[in-house]
């Protein structure tokens, strides 16, 4: 995954237990589970904003870009999947 989810960082930094923020954000405990480690597909804007609400914290404290080993790149394209969203895949909802 070339965009990593910290919460835990700043989960740490402010003493602040999953579980509140979960309530706080109104996500299941499950889901925030799913954002922390990396397995979520996408975030919903709504969703971080009020994450960095409730850690007062910015975007960039939270999300952090990797770039993708070139071997995972490569089988990403054999298989025929895009690595760019092309215009049909951004969604404004």
């Amino acid at each position: 995954m070339a965009i990593i989810i910290n919460i835990d960082v700043q989960l740490a930094k402010r003493k602040v237990k999953a579980s509140e923020l979960a309530n706080y954000i109104g996500i299941t405990a499950q889901n925030l589970s799913i954002l922390k480690n990396g397995k979520a597909k996408a975030i919903r804007i709504s969703t971080l904003e009020a994450i960095c609400e409730y850690l007062e914290c910015q975007p960039g404290d939270i999300l952090e870009y990797r770039p993708e080993e070139p071997e995972i790149a490569e089988e990403k394209e054999s298989k025929g999947e895009q690595s760019r969203l092309t215009n049909n895949e951004i969604s404004t909802a």
